[in-house]
């Protein structure tokens, strides 16, 4: 079976490394798995522009 050369070196850097997986996993829980505040949500909700379908187009052109 082929396996591409950076196939191949993700499996040995992975052999080499056997908690590299679990770091990563660490190190993005530090910056995407965070509690979510119900304020902060609900005022990010509101403060909302909707975006302008055509943004070219000025809105006073006749």
């Amino acid at each position: 079976m082929y396996k591409s050369e950076i196939t191949r070196f993700l499996e040995q850097l992975k052999q080499e490394r056997p908690l590299l997986e679990q770091r990563q996993r660490e190190g993005r829980a530090l910056l995407w798995d965070r509690p979510q505040d119900l304020e902060t949500m609900q005022r990010h909700r509101q403060s909302r522009v909707p975006a302008s379908s055509y943004v070219y187009y000025p809105k006073d052109y006749t």
